[in-house]
């Protein structure tokens, strides 16, 4: 699914139009969003099947973004920029690579520019590129390999809420493996600052021990001790507390008792953002 990703440049066009199929999946809508200068302009709900999409552009030079569902599958076609006379790539920005579970792929959210990762780029004018894997956040040796082949001025990690759902490591592995994850990450990007964000709060969770005996609770407190342990010899390594974006007394931003809704993630953008933009680049 294609979270984060997006068609991005500087035109003064004077409209677009996009080819696009799309495959739903059940009970979450695939939304086109564009926007231009930063600032939504249209919001598309898009039925399963084939699409063209046209969006009026304003007169002169603007900064145009369209970004795909982060929900459902999209397969794109030709992209026309109509009565063009310049068209180009946008400036070179930092580098952003975030990776997480499905509370960073943010299928819940209103449309994919209102995901917490998006608002934060838009925010920061970071480009952005978004590894957030609905329920598979399992710290997948595949995942380290891919952050070896990206480019990266900043990289945010959120660890935990994947591997206490599905059992994926107990009380003996998930610290070590969580450990072993970041360390190839920083072996991949020595210089680049990495921040590391725990699990935000899920009430009913805290202190239900999983199939594995774990809680919430618990996983949360191992990701703060490995984040703490290697930042003793790595001053480029930064923890950001989960309860720190979204709390406990916030239950009410969470959908269904986990995921966070459109205001929700707007909530943990606006606090993410000043965190992430502190990082020394």
């Amino acid at each position: 699914m294609a979270a984060g990703v997006r068609m991005e440049c500087s035109t003064d066009a004077e409209a677009l139009s996009l080819k696009l199929k799309v495959r739903e999946i059940p009970d979450k809508p695939s939304v086109l969003d564009v926007t231009i200068d930063g600032v939504l302009t249209e919001r598309i709900h898009l039925t399963e099947g084939e699409h063209t999409i046209d969006c009026s552009i304003p007169a002169g030079n603007h900064e145009v973004r369209v970004w795909l569902p982060q929900a459902g599958f999209s397969a794109v076609g030709g992209l026309q920029l109509h009565d063009t006379t310049r068209t180009a790539p946008l400036p070179h920005r930092p580098k952003w690579v975030t990776y997480g579970s499905s509370i960073t792929q943010c299928t819940a959210a209103g449309g994919p520019s209102a995901t917490w990762p998006a608002l934060v780029a838009t925010e920061l004018d970071w480009d952005l590129t978004c590894l957030g894997f609905g329920g598979q956040c399992q710290l997948d040796p595949i995942v380290e390999r891919t952050f070896e082949s990206v480019e990266a001025d900043v990289i945010s990690l959120c660890l935990g809420i994947n591997s206490y759902g599905a059992s994926t490591f107990n009380e003996r592995s998930f610290a070590a493996q969580a450990a072993g994850f970041i360390e190839r990450i920083r072996d991949a990007h020595p210089e680049v600052p990495i921040a590391v964000i725990s699990p935000i709060a899920s009430p009913e969770r805290e202190h239900l021990p999983n199939a594995v005996g774990l809680t919430l609770g618990q996983v949360r407190a191992m990701v703060t001790e490995v984040v703490e342990v290697l930042a003793e010899t790595d001053a480029r390594l930064h923890l950001v507390d989960g309860l720190s974006v979204l709390t406990a007394g916030e239950a009410h931003l969470l959908e269904d008792g986990l995921h966070p809704s459109t205001e929700g993630y707007r909530v943990m953008a606006d606090r993410i953002a000043p965190r992430l933009a502190q990082l020394p680049m």
